[in-house]
């Protein structure tokens, strides 16, 4: 069984994606801290041919706040506008605006299960049929830290392999998954382009950005296009 985790981000790039379609299991890790000026809550689109961040108005953050501990705030209408006007000449618009439109007007204000409802949404759109499961639910109060924390995680659900994004290869070793029989894989993805209206292409934006100007079919190959790193 292949496990993947991460916190839960809003309409992240594709790479969190293609970890979601690759796992059998993947855990929202909404009882992690929440950070400030991270990217849970905020992500880059594309503005009159520039990269554009936009965030998502949190409230009721503490210095040692958990991510399911913050409520979401009020501005969800200004960022469904300006997603509207950015992109309502793209391709894919019609089919897609109405899904993001559809997340942003969720009326949960805890932000994990906020952003766990669009992670599940996009997931049924892209016909992803990983199971998610909140950290929360699964570990409870745990004393547990960093890769103890993860291999923990892995030994609960039953997994054989555990696979993270690129970045995790600064968090994990290898031989201590090896030790509990869990293969341990990290995330690369590809290099591509694909045509942003007539501009120059601008990388590593939304989820978003890649949905407006992919159809569906386009978006779930672009899933597969990634490298399994030990």
């Amino acid at each position: 069984m292949i496990v993947g985790s991460n916190q839960p981000y809003l309409f992240a790039y594709i790479g969190y994606w293609q970890l979601i379609n690759l796992a059998d299991v993947y855990v929202i890790s909404d009882s992690m801290q929440y950070i400030k000026k991270g990217y849970i809550n905020r992500n880059s689109i594309l503005v009159d041919n520039k990269k554009h961040l936009f965030t998502l108005e949190v409230i009721g953050v503490h210095g040692d706040s958990l991510i399911n501990e913050v409520k979401v705030g009020n501005n969800s209408k200004k960022i469904i506008k300006t997603i509207f006007h950015a992109y309502k000449k793209a391709p894919y618009f019609d089919e897609v605006f109405p899904i993001i439109e559809d997340i942003l007007s969720n009326r949960e204000k805890n932000l994990a299960k906020y952003i766990g409802y669009s992670i599940k949404t996009i997931s049924n759109y892209l016909d992803i049929d990983t199971k998610f499961i909140y950290l929360s639910d699964l570990q409870g109060e745990t004393e547990l830290k960093a890769q103890a924390r993860t291999i923990d995680i892995c030994k609960r659900v039953g997994a054989t392999k555990y696979v993270n994004a690129i970045g995790g290869q600064k968090l994990y070793k290898r031989e201590d998954f090896l030790k509990e029989n869990i293969e341990l894989n990290f995330l690369k993805t590809d290099d591509f382009q694909y045509r942003q209206f007539n501009s120059e292409f601008i990388p590593h934006l939304s989820i978003i950005d890649v949905m407006m100007f992919n159809s569906k079919d386009e978006v779930k190959k672009l899933l597969n296009r990634f490298s399994l790193i030990e």
